[in-house]
């Protein structure tokens, strides 16, 4: 009888270390479910502030499938499919082979162009990187294939990219300025490592490398200027945090819309920003903690009156006034306000050549925000017609002088025209 109680008890004893153990497993494992889900929906933000759907989406096809075409001076490049097919896709990626496609250039095949910013997405921590992985590794399989890139001889020898790296790539650590506020350290990474700012808004050399010396002075990109978004630059125009944060949620402020390459950016990343984010954002871009967000009316910025006499005033009412007003006070969801238009308040009106030239498609953000198309007029308008019509613009909605030359105008043409594509000439 002592025997059977002994074995009775050894029974029981084994059962309730059993479903302890079990207990255990049960919570390891729905602890690592909640985490590994977390990890994905922080990687799914991070993806939108690293705007990942922009560059490898095309207009028809499905979310990061590539395909999408990059006109450099170098011939045509596509973006790849990243999404988690592991045929065609980036799926059987380790984390050690995403690491260095994001902080190094160098995906399993070989080295990446610098089309694909991994020179600001290797500032990314390795937490941040750890949640894109997972993210991406649990993204829809796409089942497209990648186009091959149409570069010629010598860009066309991944080798020589190895140098390119070894010339061009810097330190891979992002590095808090001790000085600056939480907030703006927090900005500086998010514009320059996640949101790569500045591979669109620094000017490149020779080599295709971004100037750090000339850091979001302003570059072109396929027929518009990529704006100088330089603290210098957007104090000067009077922008404040809630003129920043309208225009980069909803692609208008009262200092104008975006528009060439910028409105997939405010459409699929900028705009879903948290509040943190966005705050930190505009403290680094406008670099103070102090924001300004004071709500200043257009009609009570800058407008010089009408000069009728003027040989751009008739020309300002045959095209012009018919959207964006008599006096120039836009029409909301149709056309911005020219009184405080930070695109005419430029003292080489970059944008304002190529708007005029090339148009500007419709934009539409939601049910209640869209801008209505506007039309080129290349082929409506001599050049005399455009230096005419540009200096009354900004005579009359600005603080510049609104004496630009005809041969000014044409110097500004060809930058226009040298940045788009052939195909559009």
């Amino acid at each position: 009888m002592g025997r059977l109680t002994v074995l009775i008890a050894a029974v029981v004893m084994n059962m309730i270390v059993i479903e302890r153990v079990i207990a255990s497993e049960e919570n390891t494992s729905s602890t690592t479910q909640k985490a590994d889900k977390d990890m994905i929906e922080k990687g799914a933000y991070l993806a939108k502030m690293g705007d990942c759907v922009a560059c490898h989406t095309i207009s028809d096809g499905q979310e990061f499938g590539g395909g999408l075409a990059f006109i450099t001076p170098f011939g045509t490049m596509y973006s790849t499919n990243i999404s988690s097919d592991k045929d065609h896709g980036i799926g059987h990626y380790s984390y050690e082979d995403f690491y260095a496609a994001l902080h190094d250039g160098i995906a399993p095949k070989g080295n990446l162009y610098p089309a694909m910013p991994y020179t600001s997405y290797r500032l990314l921590t390795d937490d941040d990187t750890r949640a894109l992985y997972a993210f991406f590794m649990n993204t829809k399989p796409v089942q497209q294939k990648n186009k091959d890139n149409d570069v010629g001889f010598p860009f066309n020898i991944r080798m020589g990219l190895k140098g390119w790296n070894l010339l061009n790539l810097e330190s891979g650590i992002f590095q808090p300025v001790p000085d600056k506020s939480e907030a703006w350290n927090k900005g500086n990474y998010i514009v320059n490592a996640l949101g790569h700012c500045g591979e669109c808004h620094t000017p490149r050399g020779t080599l295709f490398a971004m100037d750090e010396s000339k850091q979001f002075e302003g570059a072109m990109i396929e027929g518009y200027e990529a704006s100088n978004i330089t603290p210098t630059e957007l104090n000067r125009q009077a922008w404040t945090a809630m003129d920043l944060e309208q225009l980069l949620r909803t692609g208008y402020s009262r200092k104008g819309t975006v528009f060439g390459g910028m409105y997939p950016v405010v459409y699929h990343s900028l705009s879903h920003l948290t509040a943190e984010d966005m705050a930190a954002v505009t403290t680094y871009l406008l670099d103070t903690d102090s924001a300004v967000n004071e709500v200043v009316e257009p009609a009570a910025l800058t407008f010089n009156g009408h000069d009728e006499a003027a040989p751009g005033y008739g020309l300002y009412n045959a095209y012009c006034a018919g959207c964006h007003g008599v006096d120039g006070e836009g029409k909301p969801n149709i056309s911005p306000a020219m009184a405080g238009n930070s695109t005419l308040d430029q003292a080489e009106p970059i944008n304002t050549v190529a708007v005029l030239l090339n148009g500007v498609g419709d934009q539409r953000y939601s049910q209640t925000q869209s801008f209505y198309a506007m039309p080129g007029y290349r082929n409506e308008m001599d050049k005399q017609q455009l230096t005419d019509l540009i200096n009354y613009l900004q005579k009359t909605w600005t603080t510049q002088k609104g004496e630009l030359t005809q041969e000014k105008i044409n110097m500004i043409i060809s930058k226009v025209e040298d940045s788009l594509p052939d195909a559009a000439h």
